[in-house]
Formats: C-alpha cells, structure tokens, sequence
C-alpha cells in the first residue's frame, strides 16, 4: 500500500466517523462520546498529513505514533457507544470498528519499522565513527 492510499483511507475513516457522530442522540452520552469520537476520530488522518512533512525521521516517528494513539482512542471510544447501542447504523459502527482496528495494525508495523531503520541508521553512523577514526 501506497502513502496516497493510506491517506484515502484514514479520510475516509474520518468521514466515516463524522457521519456516525452526526447519527448519534443528542443526549448528555452522545453529546459526550460523539465529541471525543470526533476529535480523535479525524486527527488520525491529519496527523498523517503532519507526518508526511516530518523534519526527520524521528519527527516522523513520533507523528505516526500520534496517528496510532488517536486510532487506539477511537477504538475505545467506538466500542463504548456499540456497547451503550448510542447509534442509528449499527453497520456503521461495525465497518468503523474493523477499519479503525485494521489501521491500528498498519500503523504499528510502519511505527516498528521506522524506529528500527532510525536505530540502523544510528548503528551505520556510529560504525562509520569508529572505522574512521581507527
């Protein structure tokens, strides 16, 4: 999978969430839960953005691992209105829930292999470091 059609989806994951909060009952619950579901539900995908333009490699990282925090929130968020039945579309809540979880795997492979090639990049240098100077 490309950078372009992980952006796709995180959008429209973002999308998919706006249509689940502006679905849910404007009750004390669902003005709570629908609130934080928005907030981290769409910053996954602006944070990617943020990501793509990272300063360095560790910038990037820790970007992706904002992506990978609001993610986890969002599946808690979700599971907790599925539970507390807070929506109209169950269908809805199901597809979220299973993108959401899908997301939470690819983003912690990419946030696994982007420390392990900062760690080989540090290893490389410090090699270099020590060849050089013998």
């Amino acid at each position: 999978m490309n950078r372009f059609d992980l952006e796709e989806r995180l959008i429209n994951f973002s999308v998919l969430i706006v249509e689940i909060c502006e679905e849910m009952p404007d009750t004390k619950a669902g003005n709570h839960l629908s609130g934080q579901l928005i907030r981290s539900g769409t910053s996954p995908a602006l944070n990617y953005g943020e990501a793509q333009g990272g300063e360095s490699r560790k910038d990037f990282i820790h970007k992706v691992k904002l992506v990978l925090k609001e993610l986890r929130e969002s599946y808690i968020c979700l599971n907790i209105i599925h539970r507390s039945k807070l929506y109209k579309t169950e269908e809805k809540i199901k597809k979220a829930l299973s993108e959401n979880n899908e997301l939470i795997s690819i983003f912690v492979k990419s946030a696994e292999t982007a420390q392990k090639n900062l760690d080989n990049k540090k290893i490389l240098q410090k090699s270099k470091i020590v060849n050089t100077c013998s």
